[in-house]
């Protein structure tokens, strides 16, 4: 069956793969799902976001769907306010770190969290065979905009809960947050204000072309924010992707952390006081995560890529944490999703714990050399150039639980597999020495493309 939702939602460029009266149908088809029912609608600062954001509520209308836009949210500011308010389901509006071209829906069931692969199929399926259930006219659904400002009080005043407010005030820290000009700048920088913390900001303005930087944050893309740190003193800095939901950390020295380094800190002064506990990742994170889960007897659960397989597993095993290499981080007693301002709050939380700075902190964790590559592939060659890498591997090492993972010791991999959200693979590498993972990522790209070159000729 064709395929609507990718690794995290349904991404586009609207009037290339998908056009607004497509979009009409993306929504008469997951308000036939949903058959009917209050939704909280929210977008990022994409400039398609209002066309999309108002089709995808026509058509929920016609299937009898009450509507609440919100306008302009993080994405886990409406996921928790799905799940706490009491609509029976939502949708968000954002192509999360995509460029800017880019669009997408997300769609969450009134537990908050976006519906699982199952339920996807579902709504693909109404799309597809256009098995919509319209009511006349007197029964359209309503539609309500209200203001953004009572649901991000209501989910910052619940991250707060989680953490020592008193001793995070009394500390009184300079954060330097780059939101990338879109949602993150309306709960991040207010969370802190609301610690008593002095929030500096750039890129803070809302604009949809995202000026500041591309929307995924990345070692590569962060200089500015590690400049404006260290210029000012600052404590740490944190960085967010398009919808919020993502947070990478750069220390007071202006070192740069992967998701998973700074994952690994959060698990590790999570678990010290909660040992034994299960967290679950993806199979693309470092082998930090695991380290340090079994110094405190704790589990690590592996997952395909994806926030939906993550969020789910999570609930499956009642685990307290998620992480994610990419900057994603599930606090379950907040909500099993990936959250860029509570994973701040948690940050803060440490420093204030610990009277340390993060980057004695992050020295004191097992260090390795990553490599994290994009390469360009036609989405309708993936699954064969898949099926090509699994056949290259089969006398190697490997295993398949999403694209191809090569391990070459109990510390040195390398995964290839395809994006769900652009036309691109993903190559992530690690090892102790720089040495060998050279040699592990130049042997990782000469088996893709060679892979890509093979389903080119075979067509």
């Amino acid at each position: 069956m064709k395929r609507l939702f990718g690794t995290n939602g349904i991404r586009f460029i609207l009037g290339e793969e998908l056009n607004v009266d497509d979009i009409v149908r993306i929504g008469m088809a997951i308000g036939t799902f949903f058959k009917g029912g209050k939704c909280l609608l929210g977008r990022d600062v994409r400039k398609t976001g209002d066309i999309v954001a108002r089709a995808i509520a026509s058509g929920l209308m016609a299937t009898g769907c009450d509507v609440w836009d919100v306008g302009l949210i993080t994405t886990p500011a409406l996921q928790f306010s799905v799940k706490n308010m009491g609509f029976d389901f939502g949708v968000m509006i954002t192509a999360s770190h995509n460029p800017p071209e880019y669009n997408g829906i997300k769609v969450m069931a009134n537990d908050g969290v976006e519906i699982d692969r199952e339920r996807e199929k579902k709504v693909e399926e109404i799309y597809f065979k256009q098995k919509f259930s319209l009511v006349n006219w007197r029964n359209v659904g309503k539609y309500i905009t209200c203001s953004n400002e009572e649901y991000i009080d209501t989910y910052i005043r619940a991250v707060m809960r989680h953490i020592d407010v008193d001793e995070i005030r009394r500390r009184k820290f300079t954060v330097v947050v780059d939101p990338i000009n879109s949602v993150g700048s309306l709960t991040t920088p207010r969370l802190l204000r609301e610690l008593n913390c002095k929030a500096l900001t750039i890129n803070g303005n809302l604009d949809g072309d995202f000026p500041g930087r591309e929307p995924e944050p990345r070692l590569d893309n962060l200089e500015a924010l590690a400049s404006a740190v260290i210029s000012s003193g600052a404590d740490f800095g944190v960085a967010h992707d398009g919808d919020g939901d993502r947070a990478l950390f750069v220390d007071e020295r202006g070192t740069i952390y992967w998701g998973d380094k700074s994952g690994a800190l959060i698990v590790d002064y999570y678990l010290s006081t909660h040992p034994g506990e299960v967290v679950v990742t993806p199979v693309s994170s470092s082998v930090i995560i695991e380290e340090v889960a079994k110094k405190h007897g704790g589990k690590v659960v592996y997952t395909k890529v994806g926030s939906i397989y993550v969020s789910r597993k999570m609930m499956e095993l009642n685990a307290p944490l998620g992480v994610e290499e990419n900057g994603g981080v599930f606090f379950g007693p907040h909500h099993p999703v990936r959250d860029g301002t509570m994973t701040t709050a948690l940050i803060l939380d440490i420093l204030a714990q610990t009277g340390e700075q993060l980057s004695k902190l992050m020295s004191k964790l097992p260090t390795y050399h990553q490599a994290k590559l994009r390469y360009p592939c036609p989405n309708e060659l993936k699954e064969k150039v898949v099926e090509i890498l699994r056949d290259m591997t089969k006398e190697l090492s490997a295993e398949y639980i999403d694209g191809v993972k090569i391990w070459y010791d109990k510390k040195a991999w390398v995964l290839i597999r395809p994006s769900g959200t652009e036309p691109i693979f993903r190559i992530y590498a690690e090892a102790e020495e720089e040495a060998k993972l050279n040699t592990i990522v130049n042997e990782a790209k000469r088996m893709l493309e060679e892979a890509i070159d093979e389903a080119k000729r075979k067509g």
